[in-house]
């Protein structure tokens, strides 16, 4: 998917330049250090113009029902945590100065997803459904028998269009969540 998605990109880009001097590049799963260790992001754009640099680290999750063997595909669960993961490493790449921002891209063809008729199950905490926004904070519900932590610093919702029989989501962070900042709403 990366592949596909750099190419067009990588094929768009000239169109962005307005002048000259102004650059802009792409590279292809670039091994950044987090807090975590070492991380490849997926896509990461480079631009230069007189305004200075910019690093985009783009992000990118699918889930599809049927996997490439041909027969359906479980873990639901772990799919939905692990787009909080990758928002959680998108958060660390611009606290690091690794990205000037930071974007989830993430599709699906499961309307469950999307539009869940009943959100049971420990899953949920890594609620995804459309309209739902996440206000930053930790979450430390175990997946799949493992622990998991994620901390996110800034505030997510989730906005899913349907393209054919694919959903599609572009998720990026609003302004830091109050109680990381260490306010506390009213």
């Amino acid at each position: 998917m990366q592949l596909q998605y750099a190419y067009v990109l990588k094929q768009l880009l000239p169109l962005t330049l307005q002048h000259k001097g102004e650059s802009a590049d792409i590279e292809l799963e670039t091994g950044l250090r987090t807090s975590r260790g070492m991380n490849n992001v997926d896509v990461l754009v480079r631009g230069e113009s007189e305004a200075g640099a910019v690093q985009i680290a783009i992000e990118m999750k699918c889930y599809r029902k049927f996997a490439a063997s041909g027969g359906t595909r479980g873990a639901h669960d772990i799919f939905m945590k692990d787009v909080y993961e990758d928002l959680a490493v998108l958060e660390d790449y611009i606290l690091l100065g690794h990205a000037s921002r930071g974007v989830a891209l993430v599709m699906n063809d499961l309307e469950r997803f999307v539009s869940p008729k009943v959100k049971g199950g420990k899953c949920w905490a890594y609620d995804i459904s459309h309209g739902y926004t996440f206000p930053g904070g930790k979450i430390a519900v175990p997946i799949g028998g493992k622990s998991v932590a994620v901390d996110l610093q800034k505030t997510y919702t989730f906005i899913w269009e349907k393209f054919g029989s694919m959903w599609f989501s572009e998720i990026e962070g609003a302004q830091p969540a109050l109680s990381s900042i260490g306010l506390h709403s009213a």
